[in-house]
């Protein structure tokens, strides 16, 4: 993957509740204070990564304690936060933190529930001890992604303390990413997304401007049979065959969209992934169950349009066989040139003396929904290793925790400034 330098020269439509206007601002100088308070940041950190916040309602947990800590950090600072339950004890927590200029507005959005943190005893460091050891936090959801919302935090912080600058920044910690992104999805059903011209997701991305992310849709396959004695199949209509049948025809199919498709530079291949299949359980081997279910984990590439491949799946179904579609996320990709992407990558390279590398999510985030919902056009950036998330002894480099806030300040001053000015010219 080859580094891309940011030089065009661009203009910034900004979206307003109301209006679409071309602004322009001249006055707003990077010279002014608004540096990071690292301690401060790192200490609030390993607060969050300590506070449990997967969400397993039977055992009382969700992402509420995570919630409440960033709630009273932000109040510390005189903000006033807007708190509400998209489910009974899962609150999205935003924030605004307005310029007092005329401009755009900027949304930084994270999560605040993690992943299971599997066997205590697999970890080197406890999973929520939130231990510095040899310059990393360990501890679930160190990575992803409570050192990206801390980042953003603090970010906002910082440009708040250096106010007056031109538009808004939103400050978004939702629930519910890594189910079905409930959280995001009440955030602009709500309304609360109008206005925002760009965001940035702050999940863990290893250094890299990741410009593109690989849609998702789960669906649900259902063979219908009858039931019977194993001993006596011809009494019964068996669902299993047809199913397996089901899945080899899909494997089919990932090689003609493959074939079809190519492989993109930031994002790999389409993939049709069989999950989870379901049938009968063992204490029940002699009976011919009544239905056999399989679950399909499809990625796809922008160039796979989704409509066309549920109604090719939909034909390869057979007799006895239907699909349920779960959830449908598209891919998507923001153009090189895109103010947004211009900027953080500028930032990158203030903050860390190099020009990033362009790179994809090879999941979805809840970047995802703000474009397919709201056309927000997305970056995601943070700080973490890009395949470190959901693994034993999951950490993030307590250094790259700062050095993301401090992009985040520089990518916001940017942004925020656009005129018609070159890149290179606007600060």
């Amino acid at each position: 993957m080859q580094p891309v330098r940011a030089t065009e020269s661009v203009q910034c439509p900004t979206r307003t509740p109301a209006t679409s206007v071309m602004v322009t601002v001249k006055s707003y100088s990077l010279g002014m204070p608004g540096t990071i308070a690292r301690d401060e940041l790192i200490a609030f950190l390993q607060d969050l990564v300590r506070t449990s916040s997967q969400y397993l309602p039977a055992a009382g947990r969700s992402e509420a304690p995570a919630a409440e800590l960033i709630v009273r950090q932000m109040r510390s600072w005189g903000w006033q936060p807007e708190v509400w339950e998209v489910e009974p004890g899962r609150p999205n927590v935003v924030a605004t933190i307005n310029g007092g200029q005329p401009g755009p507005t900027l949304l930084f959005e994270g999560h605040t529930d993690v992943v299971s943190e599997g066997d205590p005893l697999k970890w080197t460091h406890p999973p929520y001890g939130a231990d510095i050891v040899d310059g990393r936090l360990y501890g679930r959801g160190s990575a992803d992604m409570k050192s990206g919302v801390a980042a953003m935090l603090f970010a906002a912080r910082a440009l708040d303390l250096a106010r007056p600058f031109p538009g808004r920044v939103v400050v978004a910690a939702l629930v519910d990413e890594e189910g079905m992104m409930a959280g995001v999805k009440d955030f602009v059903a709500s309304g609360r997304a109008g206005g925002i011209d760009a965001a940035i997701i702050c999940e863990p991305e290893e250094r890299e401007v990741c410009i593109a992310q690989k849609g998702a849709i789960r669906v649900r396959v259902t063979s219908w049979g009858r039931m019977a004695h194993g001993a006596m199949p011809e009494r019964g209509l068996n669902p299993i065959p047809p199913i397996a049948a089901f899945v080899q025809r899909v494997a089919g199919l990932q090689e003609e969209l493959q074939h079809a498709n190519g492989e993109h530079p930031y994002l790999g291949w389409d993939y049709i992934t069989p999950t989870v299949v379901v049938a009968n359980r063992p204490e029940q081997l002699n009976v011919i169950p009544d239905r056999a279910l399989v679950w399909l984990d499809i990625r796809t590439i922008p160039a796979t349009d989704h409509s066309e491949l549920l109604a090719h799946l939909q034909s390869m179904l057979g007799q006895n066989l239907e699909l349920d579609v779960i959830d449908d996320r598209p891919p998507t990709e923001t153009a090189r040139d895109h103010p947004l992407v211009l900027a953080v990558v500028e930032a990158h390279r203030a903050v860390h003396g190099e020009t990033p590398a362009f790179g994809g999510v090879p999941g979805s985030t809840d970047g995802t929904i703000l474009w397919r919902d709201a056309r927000i056009p997305i970056v995601t950036y943070g700080p973490g290793g890009k395949w470190i998330a959901h693994q034993v002894d999951e950490y993030v480099e307590v250094d790259e925790v700062a050095r993301a806030a401090e992009v985040y300040v520089e990518a916001a001053r940017r942004f925020l400034s656009l005129g018609i000015e070159s890149s290179s010219n606007r600060v």
